[in-house]
């Protein structure tokens, strides 16, 4: 048979090309989905882009060194200048000069407040006849910056940011899941498509063989002539049936191919998977798994965040106090060790203020509409955990029943295939009729491509629930990743 199965798709794809066959079975499918499908790469670029957006946030909480500078600054052109009587008159500014600040700058999370030491060196020179030069330096000097009222964004983030980091990584698992569906869908439509060819060929064979003993029945007188051309019509439904069946394996193979990442030149012959009828999956268990694992316990979590965020920065518009202060020392002079060495003290401290006295409520009205935007959330929120708990109850309700379902599914099989054959030696000596042979058949493949369809929900329905839980519950194990090896490939 897996001889006849290679040569049809030999035939079908065309003459002169070299095929390899290729035993495939559902596990070194969805291996092969995981490290080769475009979808798999898509789901893992996914997470890099998460990944190194978590890392940027986490920088930003780190001590940071900077350096800017002016190298050189070329001046020459004209510059007002007021004299004693209120006159303006101009003067020629011919200068170069230099400058440079190392600073390290930290945010503090805490207060939402930034804190930096730096040292700096300026040098200015006069071009031209009796130019004079200077240094300014500033050996050491602390600056301090605090919003009083805004809102702590360093804060906010800080809260935020992880939780939209664990979701990203949980959707990158359920992503790989999803993969693995899309496999499973594809494989057990190639493998019905290779059983309808499987089915098309066996009952073109018994057509050709019943219509060549009609033939001989007619001459004997046994049957009648309306019966002969029921069978002939028959053998040339077969025959177009197998050309069909033929066609429809050649385009789902192409698409599990493509799929996989493999050659044109490979030949797949997929094998029936086996089931475990006997696994039985609990509502409550798998709720709780979900509620864990699942990337929509961090949407829920990240979405109520934004939204309170959302609300504390309509709140912070409404005042505007900022701190800054800045403490050091200062030395000035036409030498550069003088420049270090006569220092002076340099204190700086602002109070920036802003407050609305008049806005027609403007400000207060943003902090309205945020707070009935965060009700929204809220809202929408409840009614989405509403409709998951159901999708979990029905999609576990679905699995349980499904063994039973493919338990009489393949008796059923069994049971028509036996029919048929028994049809068919009954129909030789003359029992039954046409009708009741033809009626055998239609009974025997559907029989058969049930088997395959109860076989491929009782599959779909367990990985979609391991991707809802992340959680394998044939092994009682959760569903995890080496993240840090996998952003790195």
């Amino acid at each position: 048979m897996k001889t006849c199965f290679l040569l049809l798709i030999m035939l079908g794809g065309g003459l002169g090309k070299a095929y390899s066959l290729r035993q495939l079975s559902l596990p070194e499918a969805i291996g092969l989905a995981a490290t080769q499908s475009v979808d798999a790469a898509v789901a893992l670029n996914e997470l890099k882009t998460a990944y190194w957006e978590f890392r940027t946030y986490r920088a930003d909480l780190l001590p940071e060194v900077n350096f800017s500078g002016s190298l050189p600054a070329y001046n020459r052109s004209f510059t007002s200048y007021q004299l004693d009587d209120g006159s303006y008159t101009y003067v020629r500014n011919n200068s170069l000069g230099l400058q440079g600040e190392l600073s390290v700058d930290q945010n503090i999370w805490l207060t939402g407040g930034k804190i930096s030491l730096n040292t700096s060196l300026q040098y200015l020179k006069q071009l031209g006849t009796g130019g004079d030069k200077y240094f300014m330096s500033v050996p050491v000097g602390l600056t301090f910056t605090q919003p009083v009222f805004n809102v702590n964004n360093l804060k906010w983030q800080r809260r935020i940011e992880p939780v939209r980091y664990r979701e990203a990584k949980a959707a990158y698992i359920e992503s790989t899941e999803e993969v693995t569906m899309k496999t499973i869908t594809y494989f057990f439509e190639l493998l019905l498509a290779k059983e309808n060819l499987n089915i098309a060929n066996q009952n073109l064979q018994n057509a050709d063989r019943l219509y060549e003993i009609a033939g001989a029945k007619r001459k004997m007188g046994q049957i009648s002539e309306n019966e002969v051309l029921q069978l002939k019509l028959a053998a040339l439904k077969a025959k177009a049936a197998l050309t069909e069946s033929q066609s429809s394996l050649n385009a789902k193979m192409f698409q599990l191919r493509a799929f996989l990442g493999l050659s044109e030149q490979e030949s797949i012959e997929p094998a029936v998977p086996d089931s475990n009828p006997s696994l039985n999956i609990s509502y409550p268990a798998v709720l709780e798994k979900a509620h864990e694992n699942n990337s929509f316990a961090q949407n829920i979590r990240r979405r109520q965040l934004e939204a309170d965020y959302s609300v504390a920065t309509a709140k912070g518009s409404l005042r505007s106090i900022d701190l800054f202060a800045s403490v050091g020392y200062t030395g000035l002079d036409k030498t550069l060790s003088s420049a270090y060495r006569n220092l002076v003290d340099n204190q700086v401290v602002q109070v920036g203020v802003k407050i609305p006295i008049l806005d027609w409520g403007k400000r207060r009205g943003k902090v309205k509409v945020a707070e009935s935007n965060r009700e929204v959330v809220s809202s929408k929120i409840k009614q989405e955990q509403l409709n998951f708990n159901q999708d979990i109850f029905l999609l576990v309700e679905q699995f349980n029943n499904q063994a039973t379902q493919l338990n009489i599914a393949a008796q059923a099989d069994e049971i028509a295939q036996q029919r048929y054959k028994t049809s068919i030696e009954t129909f030789m000596i003359g029992k039954i009729n046409t009708l009741d042979l033809n009626d055998a058949q239609v009974s025997k493949d559907d029989a058969r491509q049930k088997h395959i369809n109860e076989l491929y929900l009782y599959w779909y329905y367990y990985y979609q629930i391991r991707s809802l839980a992340l959680y394998d519950f044939s092994k009682n194990t959760s569903l995890d990743a080496e993240f840090d090896k996998i952003v790195r490939r």
